[in-house]
């Protein structure tokens, strides 16, 4: 019982830390500027997703055995991760989430999920080439995609290396 409770005031109070830092991260990024790009679609349930949770840290988080114990514990504890494998290149932890059902493809505790699992994928725009997995109902649409698009046009590319940089650099409508 006591562990129960004390797993979920963790769980609220690690949503309200997210949260700040959340309004934060965003309100730093709008004074850089607007996003790049327009999130378009909706989820279609394809759970890709939850199947294996990836974060992106720090050097000093991936390498410093105390910083990489902590985030990893974190993650275990508060949001339901299973540490799978890390990326060396890219500083990637890989995760397995507990709360995922491959079988519904559903999250038995959406209603608590994490917060990056609930921004998810409204944190992509900001990057400089975001990428939705394949079976995905989201998508990007680069805002100068006209631009863009009329640049490449004048660069007398062939016309499958065009389409390919379109489709890779989200430049459709």
């Amino acid at each position: 019982m006591k562990d129960g409770l004390l797993r979920r005031a963790i769980k609220r109070l690690a949503l309200v830390r997210y949260t700040l830092d959340l309004g934060f991260t965003r309100l730093v990024l709008r004074a850089r500027g607007e996003p790049r790009y327009r999130l378009k679609g909706s989820c279609n349930g394809c759970g890709r997703c939850c199947e294996t949770p990836v974060i992106p840290v720090s050097r000093p988080v991936f390498f410093l055995r105390s910083l990489r114990w902590l985030t990893l514990t974190w993650h275990r504890v508060v949001n339901g991760f299973e540490f799978v494998s890390d990326d060396r290149r890219l500083k990637l932890f890989v995760f397995r989430c507990t709360h995922y059902d491959p079988v519904t493809k559903q999250c038995d505790s959406y209603d608590s999920r994490p917060g990056m699992c609930r921004d998810y994928p409204r944190n992509l725009v900001y990057e400089a080439l975001p990428e939705f997995f394949p079976e995905c109902g989201y998508s990007a649409s680069y805002k100068k995609g006209e631009q863009m698009r009329q640049a490449l046009l004048k660069a007398h590319l062939p016309p499958e290396k065009y389409a390919e940089l379109v489709r890779k650099l989200h430049l459709d409508e």
